[in-house]
């Protein structure tokens, strides 16, 4: 007999993942007439899902994509004094119980997590749902960022991997290295990019991203640069792979709130005075970054909160190269849009205006500008509770994305005692999801 393997035809892999597409479809309509049996075994809070568009909601499967983003709080980081009102849901047992069910269950194409780690327990659990995945973390770190894709839907046909220590934000030669990169602090931070084709299709696809950046609340400059170049990064690698009519898919945990000068760059709106003064009083240059910073020093800052000070840190020289104004808005070229903010939107126009809570019903919020329709809150705890998590995309020139669902972000009084929490939630941050359907003209009536 030959020992040549036997390779299925490019119809007979369409075959199959159509099968696997139907059997999919199946199980979530079993799971909708049947709530009952599909909710009794949850080890989490499920929560509903908001479906948007009437006019779409026959639009071919091939044309919309369920996309996740979560924060799934590595068990490395997890310190007892952090997590007070935790618990057992401290536990890593307890813990993965809860989160496994809820990556599973809600059942999205595209699922981009941060802060995984304990990768043996993890990738089996993917793996038996059905996903391929891959994974990056940035230098030493114990925890990274994973994009999972449903194998029977796509096929992944490049990736690549942003460290923002080391992008250089100019290309100007005459000028010393380390103002290249405009850096105000080495974090070991990570953008992780996928291309996943759609299986059956003829080159059709997305440019997903997910990233975690800089957590120190007072870094706002270097939390910007991380955004405004993983933004370039996306753009510039979809062209190079020729991909130019594949519309991005921008997600993770940003560590900024809509107020957030990053936010208002990513989705086009012109920096407030405020939000300008955050930028000038966080250019400055870490240790990391120049090892002759006395280690006592600090800059601007809110003393009674130590993680709102700057320390071992000097203020930047012009020689330092840090971006300018002007420079970010050069580097955010092209907006994004954000699911929740448009999905929410578009529901608090036509719902009982209860039943749609915002980050701008907690937080005085202009109506001219954008991210006042967030959710209220995406991570909740007993020390830190805002808005950080973010579903951005961004069309090609020839498509048009519409949100047309999402998944309902908890209620405060469900949170209320500070994630994570036993049969509610095991992160301290939420998950999102949201269903994005594209079309090379908007869907008519």
């Amino acid at each position: 007999m030959s020992n040549a393997k036997y390779h299925l035809s490019p119809e007979q892999l369409d075959a199959v993942a159509d099968k696997k597409r139907l059997q999919r479809q199946a199980k979530r309509l079993l799971a909708r007439e049947n709530p009952s049996e599909s909710t009794k075994q949850l080890q989490f809070l499920a929560r509903p899902w908001v479906s948007l568009s009437d006019s779409c909601k026959d639009a071919p499967e091939d044309h919309t994509v369920k996309v996740m983003t979560w924060n799934i709080l590595a068990q490395c980081l997890m310190r007892s004094e952090l997590f007070p009102t935790s618990g057992k849901a401290r536990k890593a047992v307890e813990r993965e119980r809860m989160i496994y069910d809820e990556l599973v269950y809600y059942d999205a194409d595209i699922v981009c997590l941060q802060e995984a780690d304990r990768q043996d327990k993890l990738f089996p659990v993917l793996n038996n749902a059905g996903y391929s995945y891959t994974y990056a973390a940035g230098p030493s770190k114990l925890h990274g960022c994973v994009v999972a894709y449903k194998q029977d839907m796509f096929r992944i046909v490049g990736k690549k991997v942003v460290q923002y220590d080391d992008v250089e934000v100019r290309g100007n030669v005459t000028i010393n290295p380390q103002a290249r990169i405009a850096s105000s602090h080495r974090t070991k931070n990570i953008g992780s990019l996928v291309a996943l084709e759609r299986v059956g299709t003829d080159r059709t696809g997305y440019i997903v991203a997910t990233t975690h950046l800089f957590w120190h609340p007072a870094y706002t400059y270097e939390r910007a640069r991380q955004a405004g170049l993983l933004l370039r990064e996306v753009v510039g690698w979809r062209d190079h792979m020729q991909l130019h009519d594949w519309p991005c898919l921008i997600t993770g945990d940003f560590n900024f709130s809509p107020e957030d000068p990053a936010y208002s760059l990513l989705v086009g709106d012109p920096l407030s005075v405020e939000q300008k003064h955050g930028l000038d009083v966080s250019r400055v240059v870490h240790v990391s970054i120049d090892p002759s910073v006395p280690e006592s020093s600090s800059t601007e800052g809110e003393e009674g909160d130590p993680d709102r000070v700057i320390r071992n840190s000097r203020v930047a020289e012009v020689s330092d190269g840090l971006l300018s104004d002007s420079e970010f808005s050069d580097l955010f070229r092209h907006p994004l849009r954000s699911a929740y903010d448009e999905g929410q939107r578009t529901r608090k126009a036509v719902a009982t205006p209860s039943d749609v809570v915002t980050f701008g019903d907690r937080i005085p919020f202009s109506t001219a500008r954008l991210g006042a329709n967030e959710p209220m809150w995406t991570s909740y705890t007993q020390y830190w509770k805002t808005t950080l998590d973010y579903i951005f995309f961004l069309d090609s020139p020839h498509t048009r994305t519409e949100v047309i669902g999402y998944l309902q972000p908890h209620l405060t009084e469900n949170v209320a005692q500070g994630l994570p929490q036993l049969r509610i939630c095991g992160s301290d941050h939420f998950s999102l999801c949201a269903q994005l359907m594209t079309s090379i003209s908007p869907c008519e009536q």
